[in-house]
């Protein structure tokens, strides 16, 4: 399966509760911070739901 570096690009500052439990459980906590996880749904579907404050690259 295809992996993915996700980076936290905006500040979590102001955001509401559930994005920021979303950005912790990815492993996202300073800006420009980076994790990599594997593709699959649950993964993709948290970075959907915080697609404004991450960017997405795939890792070869």
């Amino acid at each position: 399966m295809a992996k993915i570096k996700i980076t936290l690009v905006r500040s979590r500052i102001g955001r509401d509760k559930r994005q920021r439990a979303t950005l912790d459980a990815l492993g996202l906590g300073k800006i420009s911070s980076s994790v990599e996880h594997e593709a699959n749904a649950p993964i993709l579907g948290m970075v959907a739901k915080v697609r404004h404050l991450v960017r997405v690259e795939e890792v070869k």
